[in-house]
């Protein structure tokens, strides 16, 4: 197998997933973008994952956390939604790049660890039926499944269902974002108990997210834990 695969990479020789460069390992970064990419890390927030400009306690709080928690117990992503990382998202959420989930999955598992400690399932934020008839697949349910295998935690893309079809969000406000989410999902099957860890691509104004965890604890989750691939940093445009 070894011998066929170095056969392989010298006719179809692996390349940067953003720059398309050729690089020595499939589905990695060259160093080029490796430098331009912006992982998110401590110091940060320890509810949300909020990035902090300067050091503080690791229990330290945003000022949104610290005047109204959100719902969710904990919340990491890779990246902040910026230049670099709408690139190479947008072709995995609309470019049917879907052989970019392992890549970004591995990130998400490195990046929130500690959060999947503490989780028994995973579910993908959903797609309304009709949505994912238009787009072929749930990116976020990919992401689960890969997370998934890189870890403990069992699979559930079922638990989770997008019941009511809602327009595109892209340019609503967080309240417009929570009004039109609402009663949007419903759990298939029992949940009491579960810890669950809530799998999405980006985290905008943290509306989907919510509304998915609001559903999940009250059904009977024990705690929702949230990782996504990307989110959008305060003052920044989407």
């Amino acid at each position: 197998m070894a011998p066929f695969s170095k056969v392989l990479d010298l006719f179809l020789p692996p390349r940067c997933i953003s720059c398309q460069k050729i690089v020595l390992d499939p589905y990695t970064l060259c160093q080029d973008c490796w430098e331009q990419a912006c992982f998110l890390s401590a110091p940060c927030c320890q509810i949300c994952g909020l990035p902090f400009e300067f050091d503080v306690p690791d229990s330290a709080l945003c000022l949104d956390c610290a005047m109204c928690a959100p719902p969710f117990a904990q919340a990491r992503s890779v990246f902040p939604y910026d230049d670099f990382s709408r690139g190479v998202i947008l072709a995995f959420k609309h470019g049917d790049r879907t052989d970019l989930a392992p890549a970004f999955a591995g990130w998400m598992v490195q990046s929130a660890m500690p959060l999947i400690e503490h989780c028994d399932v995973v579910v993908p934020v959903p797609l309304h039926w009709r949505r994912l008839l238009k787009r072929r697949y749930n990116q976020a349910a990919l992401l689960a499944l890969e997370i998934s295998k890189r870890s403990a935690l069992s699979y559930e893309p079922a638990l989770l269902k997008r019941t009511r079809h809602t327009p595109v969000q892209g340019h609503l406000s967080r309240m417009a974002r929570q009004k039109n989410l609402q009663g949007a999902f419903q759990i298939i099957g029992d949940i009491e108990g579960m810890r669950i860890l809530l799998v999405d691509d980006v985290m905008t104004t943290g509306a989907t997210v919510l509304g998915c965890t609001k559903t999940l604890l009250g059904a009977g989750a024990k705690e929702v834990r949230v990782v996504t691939l990307a989110r959008v940093l305060p003052n920044k445009n989407v």
